[in-house]
């Protein structure tokens, strides 16, 4: 995947007086547009182009740095200015900078005001100074979690003045019984460094509070990828490398974002990524004795089964809203170009769902467990009006609300944070080894949503029944769980996460520009 662009802010600054801040010596700092522009002939030098590690070219007299990559800006004990950034040493990594200079004969009252100026310009709507409670795993993926966090991560973090508290956890569900007795007073925002499974470990054990409306609305959920997949920062912060994914965080907006009620038996739990079953949920699942390999697995398994045509003949009931591919990308295209998703809209029913009642709380009742179930539960007789189908031969069936499940697999291209509605694609398993290696080529590309052999609709609401088989995979959040009938809801907004501009990194289904609404 591509690295995502930088955050929109407030509007770019024009070059005025108020803007530049001079400095002895003949240097000067300006706020021009997006940039911080250093005039600095001394420091310049460092930012010359090189070939093969060679400095070319005459030496510049000024270099810039992109305000998105502003950290902090004050002036210090001793009295100097101190800007820090975050500066790109390469195309993976971020290292944190500073410079530093004496204010000669600035007055501090003049500085104070250009660094405000500056951290405003920087920051947009982003919260400065939050308070983060981070969880890092050290044995995500292929291990460490660690390392990553103490010389990628926490530098960033610290410099961006973050306020931290550092858990190293132990075992697996560990992070439910945090976040299910976590002081959401203290903390703006739960940051796990990890794979996807710890993000789901933090919304469950929020889920599972007496307040959990209010702790699933109050504190935002971020992430750092360390594991295998990294869907949750592959689709927020537009990246699945640590350092550019700290950078996202500390820059990062609210956004309310969608969460799913998971029933199957008499377990209810919340899914934020996707469910599985067939061939994706066997790649996933059914290979972590390979771990070691990081996002490699997913491939090494798919090539173990896709000659097999192996099928999952199952019954599959949906609460269907959007059936049609041209109707999807019109709805895709009203939602990114007329929502703004750092607005939350839960009580506003999805324009094609007609659904009867709100899916998450309002303000009064905020303070309440999760929201009723409007469907029932996997027991509960299916409703008269969802689509009930059998299918002998299904050959994968994945439900996401997220675009990317990992970097290079764009699965849901249609998927919008708080739009209310689920993406769900299927097909069938017996197809030749030929077209399936087609349809999962166009997973990389983007394009698996025109494929032919695959059904892609929105839905609110599903209900799927396996048969004719004892055992099997299913997958919810990348988390294994027992091989028998499940149900899925939607509730709009009911989470909150960090993103980096209030809406998913990816690009969406080709062609939606020119859809017609």
């Amino acid at each position: 995947m591509a690295e995502a662009i930088p955050a929109a802010g407030v509007p770019a600054s024009e070059p005025t007086l108020d803007n530049v801040l001079v400095l002895a010596k003949g240097v000067s700092l300006a706020l021009i547009g997006d940039t911080l522009v250093v005039k600095d002939r001394s420091r310049a030098k460092h930012h010359r182009k090189k070939l093969c590690g060679v400095a070319v070219g005459s030496s510049p007299t000024e270099f810039s740095i992109p305000l998105y990559n502003i950290l902090w800006a004050e002036i210090d004990g001793a009295g100097h200015l101190v800007i820090d950034y975050a500066l790109a040493v390469s195309k993976k990594h971020l290292r944190v900078t500073k410079i530093t200079y004496a204010l000669g004969e600035l007055p501090p009252d003049v500085v104070n005001a250009w660094t405000g100026a500056l951290l405003t310009q920087a920051y947009g709507t982003a919260q400065r100074n939050k308070r983060a409670k981070v969880l890092v795993n050290p044995h995500a993926g292929p291990g460490g979690a660690d390392k990553i966090w103490e010389h990628e991560v926490r530098p960033l973090f610290e410099a961006a003045r973050m306020s931290l508290d550092v858990v190293r956890t132990k075992f697996s569900g560990e992070a439910v019984g945090i976040c299910e007795k976590l002081d959401i007073d203290a903390y703006d925002v739960v940051i796990p460094c990890s794979g996807d499974g710890l993000p789901y470990e933090c919304i469950n054990g929020l889920g599972k509070r007496l307040d959990a409306r209010k702790a699933l609305r109050q504190v935002a959920v971020g992430h750092i990828p360390c594991g295998s997949g990294n869907a949750m920062s592959c689709n927020l912060n537009g990246t699945h490398r640590p350092s550019f994914a700290a950078l996202a965080i500390v820059k990062g907006v609210r956004t309310p974002m969608d969460l799913m009620s998971v029933t199957q038996g008499d377990k209810r739990m919340l899914s934020f990524l996707s469910q599985s079953v067939g061939i994706i949920a066997e790649c996933d699942l059914g290979t972590e004795n390979l771990r070691w390999l990081g996002a490699a697995r997913f491939n090494v398994g798919l090539m173990q089964r896709i000659f097999s045509k192996k099928v999952y003949p199952c019954d599959i009931s949906m609460k269907v809203a959007i059936p049609e591919k041209a109707d999807i990308k019109a709805h895709y295209k009203r939602e990114r170009t007329e929502c703004d998703y750092t607005t939350r809209r839960e009580k506003d029913a999805a324009r094609e769902a007609s659904l009867a009642g709100d899916s998450t709380s309002s303000d009064a009742d905020s303070g309440e467990g999760l929201p009723p179930l409007r469907f029932g539960t996997v027991h509960d007789k299916i409703p008269d009006d969802w689509e009930t189908a059998s299918y002998d031969k299904l050959g994968n069936f994945y439900c996401g609300n997220m675009a990317w499940m990992a970097p290079d697999a764009n699965f849901f291209t249609a998927a919008c944070p708080n739009d209310g509605l689920m993406d769900v694609v299927f097909n069938d398993g017996d197809i030749s080894a030929a077209k399936y290696l087609e349809l999962l080529t166009s997973v990389e590309s983007g394009r698996l949503f025109d494929n032919p052999h695959v059904s892609y609709r929105k839905v609110a609401a599903y209900r799927l029944t396996p048969r004719n088989q004892k055992d099997g995979y299913i997958s919810i959040d990348g988390e294994h769980v027992p091989f028998e009938p499940f149900q899925v809801e939607v509730h709009q907004g009911l989470g909150t996460v960090l993103s980096k501009r209030g809406k998913y990194e990816a690009a969406g289904p080709a062609g939606w520009e020119n859809a017609d609404t």
